[in-house]
C-alpha cells in the first residue's frame, strides 16, 4: 500500500472508532498494518474512539457527609450521600449533561412564551417508575406541588415560590404559570429536591415507599449508613450500566481514601488533598478533578451579635488570608472568592471587583469604629464539610490574631452536622453544591425569605435586583444586575467566601466514564452510578 492509501485507511478507522463501529483489539491491527506505532495506534484510539460502555458488575460508592436523619422526602435533602442517592434511584424534569449544557430527563421537551411566563414540559413516554406505573403529568404537578404552599417545608420552596399554577394540558404534558418571567425555569427543574415521585389521589406524593422512576430501584435503605440499589430495565435515558450499585457512607476522610486503595469500594467522593500526591502515585487509582461552581461558605447570622454590625464582618473578612488557605489546604484545587456566591464557572461573571483582601490593619480600623476591638467569637466546623475543613479554620484563627481577632475553632460531630450545626449556629462553615446559574444560587440562599437564607441576610436592594434580574432577558441588562448584586453581598453581605473547590475524586483504574465530567456535584454530577462502567 501506498502512504496515501496507507492515510485513507487510518482516516477510515478513526471514523469507524468514532462511530463505535470497530472494537479496539481491531482498530490496533489495522492500524499496526497500515504503518502505524504501537503507541501511535493507541494515541489515535483514546483521540478518536467512541466510549463503548460494558454492562454489568456491581458499582460500590464511598460516599462522604451522611447523616443517620436523612429521609426520603425530597424537601429535605441536605447532604451529599442523599443527594447522590437521589440521582440514582429518582429522576427530574430536566438534568445537567456532562458538558454542563441542559439536557432531557422525565421531559423529552419544553418550551416558553414570549415573556417566559408560561412554560411548557413534554414528558417522555418511556418515562416510567419502578413500581411499574407510567409517568404523567399528574405526577409532576404534584411532585412540584410537593415544594409550593404555605404549608411546605421543603427547603426548595423559594426556587418554585413565582409558580402560581401547574395546568394539566394533558396526560403527557404540563404548563407552568409564573407571577413573573423567569428565563432559567429549566435550569431549576435539575435541582435535587425536585425529584418526579408518583403522586398520591389526594395529590401529594408518595416519597416514604422510595419508589422512583430514576436508573435504578432501591433495594436496600440504611439512613446514614448503606444503600443498595438494581438496576431499573425500563428506564427512559441512556446508561445505568451496572447490575447493581451500592453507596456506602463513609464520613472519615481516611476511611475513604483507605477503602479505594484496598479494593473495598471502587470510587470515592472527595478525597484527602494532603495526600493528593501520595494517590497519584498509585497506578491503580484514577483522580479525577474537576473546577467547579461548588463554595465553601462561612454565613455569619446577620441579626446575631456581633455579626449584626457590617463592620465586624467586614474586619472578619479582611482578616483571612485566602491565598494561604488554598496554598495550604486545597493544594491548588481551588479558586479564589470574594464574598459574593457567584463564581467564575456561572454565566454573568462580574470581571473586576475589588478583592476582600487580608488586611489586618484596615480589619483593625473597623473594629474600632464598631466598637469591637478585641473580638472574641467562635465558628463550628466538620471533618465532613471537606476534606481539610478544620485545618482551614485554624490557619483562618491564626490569621486573624493579626487583627486582634480571637477566634476559637469547635470541631462539631460529622453525624447531624447539617441538621444540628447549619442553620443553627451563628457562624459555621459549609460546603455547597454547584448550582448552574447566579440566580439559582441567590435564591436559595441570599434571597430575604429563602428557607437556606443561612446569614439571614436581609438588602433590600438586592432583594429588588434579584426579582429584575431572573426576569431580563437582555443579556447585558441582566449582567450588570448580578454585577451590583456581587457588589452587595461582598460589601454588606454575612458569608465569607474563602474559595471555590475543585471536586476532587477518585476511583478504581478499572472504573471508565466518558470524557466529560459534570461540575454540577461531585461524582460527575452525582450521576456515577448511571454514567459510569467497569472496563469490559
Amino acid at each position: 500500500m501506498t502512504n496515501k492509501d496507507n492515510q485513507i485507511l487510518i482516516d477510515q478507522l478513526a471514523d469507524a472508532a468514532r462511530d463505535g463501529k470497530i472494537s479496539r483489539r481491531s482498530f490496533m491491527n489495522y492500524s499496526m498494518a497500515a504503518g502505524m506505532t504501537a503507541s501511535a495506534a493507541t494515541g489515535l484510539w483514546g483521540t478518536s474512539a467512541k466510549a463503548a460502555p460494558s454492562r454489568g458488575g456491581t458499582f460500590r460508592l464511598g460516599a462522604h457527609d451522611g447523616n443517620t436523619g436523612d429521609t426520603h422526602d425530597p424537601g429535605t435533602y441536605v447532604t451529599f450521600s442523599m443527594i447522590q442517592v437521589a440521582h440514582t434511584f429518582r429522576s427530574y424534569l430536566t438534568l445537567i449533561e456532562p458538558d454542563g449544557s441542559l439536557g432531557p430527563d422525565v421531559a423529552q421537551e419544553w418550551s416558553a412564551s414570549p415573556d417566559a411566563k408560561e412554560w411548557t414540559f413534554v414528558i417522555n413516554p418511556k418515562a416510567t417508575f419502578h413500581s411499574g406505573k407510567k409517568v404523567t403529568a399528574d405526577d409532576v404537578i404534584a411532585s412540584i406541588n410537593h415544594h409550593r404552599g404555605e404549608d411546605t417545608t421543603s427547603a426548595a420552596a423559594a426556587l418554585v415560590s413565582d409558580v402560581e399554577e401547574l395546568v394539566k394540558v394533558d396526560d403527557m404534558t404540563v404548563t407552568f404559570k409564573l407571577a413573573s418571567g423567569n428565563a432559567d425555569l429549566p435550569w431549576l427543574m435539575t435541582d435535587y429536591h425536585l425529584a418526579i415521585c408518583p403522586a398520591n389521589d389526594d395529590g401529594t406524593i408518595d416519597w416514604k415507599s422510595g419508589d422512583g422512576c430514576g436508573p435504578y430501584k432501591l433495594v436496600e435503605t440504611e439512613f446514614g449508613v448503606n444503600y443498595r440499589f438494581v438496576r431499573h430495565e425500563d428506564w427512559h435515558l441512556e446508561g445505568a450500566y451496572f447490575d447493581e450499585c451500592i453507596v456506602t457512607v463513609l464520613n472519615d476522610p481516611n476511611a475513604r481514601q483507605t477503602a479505594l486503595v484496598t479494593g473495598d469500594v471502587d470510587a470515592v467522593t472527595q478525597i484527602e488533598l494532603k495526600t493528593l500526591s501520595l494517590l497519584q502515585r498509585d497506578p491503580n487509582i484514577e483522580i479525577d478533578n474537576v473546577p467547579s461552581a461548588a463554595a465553601i461558605t462561612m454565613p455569619m447570622f446577620c441579626d446575631v451579635a456581633p455579626f449584626d454590625n457590617v463592620d465586624v464582618r467586614n474586619a472578619l473578612k479582611h482578616s483571612i488570608n485566602r491565598q494561604e488557605i488554598m496554598d495550604k489546604i486545597t493544594f491548588g484545587t481551588s479558586t479564589m472568592g470574594n464574598d459574593f456566591h457567584h463564581s467564575p464557572a456561572m454565566p454573568y461573571w462580574p470581571e473586576g471587583l475589588e478583592q476582600n483582601d487580608y488586611d489586618p490593619d484596615k480589619a483593625k480600623s473597623l473594629l474600632k469604629k464598631a466598637g469591637a476591638e478585641g473580638l472574641s467569637t467562635e465558628i463550628s466546623v466538620a471533618d465532613s464539610v471537606f476534606s481539610g475543613s478544620v485545618d482551614m479554620c485554624v490557619l483562618f484563627a491564626e490569621q486573624a490574631k493579626a487583627s486582634g481577632i480571637n477566634i476559637s475553632v469547635k470541631r462539631e460531630p460529622n453525624d447531624g452536622y447539617y441538621s444540628d450545626v447549619w442553620l443553627k449556629k451563628p457562624w459555621c462553615v459549609v460546603q455547597w453544591g454547584a448550582r448552574p446559574t447566579p440566580d439559582v444560587m441567590y435564591s436559595l440562599a441570599y434571597k430575604d425569605d429563602a428557607a437556606w437564607n443561612e446569614s439571614h441576610w436581609q438588602n433590600e436592594r438586592f432583594n429588588e435586583l434579584l426579582l429584575k434580574a431572573k426576569a431580563e432577558l437582555d443579556n447585558d441588562l441582566r449582567a450588570e444586575m448580578y454585577r451590583e448584586m456581587a457588589m452587595l453581598a461582598k460589601d454588606d453581605g454575612g458569608t465569607i467566601i474563602p474559595f471555590f473547590p475543585n471536586f476532587v475524586y477518585a476511583r478504581r483504574s478499572n472504573v471508565k466514564h466518558g470524557p466529560d465530567l459534570a461540575a454540577s456535584w461531585q461524582m460527575d454530577g452525582a450521576r456515577a452510578c448511571s454514567r459510569w462502567w467497569f472496563e469490559g
